[in-house]
């Protein structure tokens, strides 16, 4: 896969959160790159959903400002990771980072 190529299918993994990643991962088993960022979209993104789903069945009414916070975070993340991703930079959060890494096996 050409570098530029790889970079946008990378950037793509976090577009739709987890649903994009767990697609991306489906489809791409050789590159490493790609893999990485794909699972980490699934571990990052799929874990403030459980979280949002959490508070708001727990919380009910009084959820809508941790919505909020959850909302901003989601959106900070989803942009540093979709453009780290297309600059071709192996870009890990704290924690997920770590975990996908540990999935995928080391990255180039």
């Amino acid at each position: 896969m050409a570098d530029k190529s790889r970079n946008l299918v990378a950037a793509l993994s976090y577009l739709l959160g987890f649903i994009t990643g767990v697609t991306i991962l489906f489809v791409e088993k050789e590159d490493k790159f790609v893999r990485f960022h794909a699972m980490q979209s699934v571990v990052i993104f799929g874990g403030l959903f459980f979280v949002n789903l959490v508070i708001n069945y727990f919380l009910g009414f009084a959820s809508g400002f941790l919505s909020g916070i959850i909302s901003i975070v989601s959106l900070v993340v989803w942009l540093v990771s979709m453009v780290r991703a297309y600059r071709g930079e192996l870009f890990k959060w704290p924690i997920a980072g770590d975990f996908a890494e540990k999935q995928v096996g080391k990255t180039s």
